[in-house]
């Protein structure tokens, strides 16, 4: 399927490589409904999982994920041009990525990815340090998260049921199931570890609006939900600098790619024109 490391990279279909990168918690292969609604118009790639492999470790500011990012494009996208698309965690790794080797890339597409700058970036260095963070949201509810379903049904239930995922395509939702877990001698198990998922959040890197102070060296576009919580915690101001103020505003919360997928996929593409 598209979200495979190491398909194959064909320049002469004609369709531009588009590399996306996932939202914490949310294996590539999750999004197979967006990446299939944009198979037309592009070749679709994905790192299935970022965060697993020990060659790229979690660390403060997550330096080894973009560069696990980096070396996909070098390695399995063979230096091809890249459009990155990125999901909350996936735009601030498509970010790095781009900064570090703009030669890589074509433009960069944030998707709810919004770069905390100013007093809101000293904030968080400072709940990092203290330790804060790991009382309140995102950290403290994901370590709670619970991990194992007798079956697949059991597992779609126990989501449906929940006002954050109520909203999204039942497709979607499907694949999350089939997808987001693995067999599990229980039944079956989160396949992004949640300790994983944990340490991602209590790394968020902090310096990441300095990336606004000059011009970014490709162009990028910031595509927002209206009713995104992360947004009016963080704000925009870095955001608007940073994409010279190509910002589009679509129906939905931050996960806005799983509740309304085709309209992803359209704005994905108006984004690239």
């Amino acid at each position: 399927m598209p979200a495979n490391a190491g398909a194959s990279v064909d320049p002469a279909s004609g369709r531009p490589l588009l590399v996306f990168s996932h939202a914490n918690g949310f294996p590539a292969p999750v999004y197979r409904k967006l990446f299939a609604l944009l198979e037309d118009d592009f070749r679709v790639r994905a790192i299935p999982r970022y965060g697993h492999d020990p060659r790229y470790p979690v660390t403060d500011g997550w330096p080894a994920l973009a560069r696990q990012l980096v070396d996909f494009l070098e390695g399995d996208c063979a230096g091809e041009p890249a459009v990155l698309v990125g999901h909350s965690l996936g735009g601030y790794l498509s970010l790095m990525a781009a900064k570090s080797r703009p030669d890589l890339v074509r433009r960069v597409i944030l998707l709810d990815s919004p770069l905390v700058a100013g007093w809101r970036a000293h904030f968080l260095w400072l709940t990092k340090r203290t330790g804060i963070d790991q009382r309140f949201p995102p950290a403290s509810p994901t370590r709670r998260r619970r991990t194992h379903w007798p079956d697949l049904a059991a597992f779609e239930a126990h989501f449906a049921s929940k006002q954050l995922f109520r909203q999204w395509d039942p497709e979607m939702l499907r694949d999350y199931g089939t997808f987001g877990t693995t067999d599990d001698p229980k039944g079956r198990t989160l396949a992004f570890e949640r300790e994983i998922e944990y340490r991602i959040y209590r790394t968020l890197p902090h310096r990441i609006g300095r990336l606004s102070r000059r011009p970014f060296p490709v162009p990028v576009t910031f595509i927002g939900g209206r009713e995104s919580h992360e947004i009016r915690m963080t704000g925009l101001g870095a955001t608007r600098r940073i994409t010279a103020g190509r910002v589009i505003w679509t129906a939905g919360s931050h996960l806005f790619p799983f509740e309304h997928p085709h309209e992803t996929a359209r704005l994905i593409r108006q984004a690239c024109d």
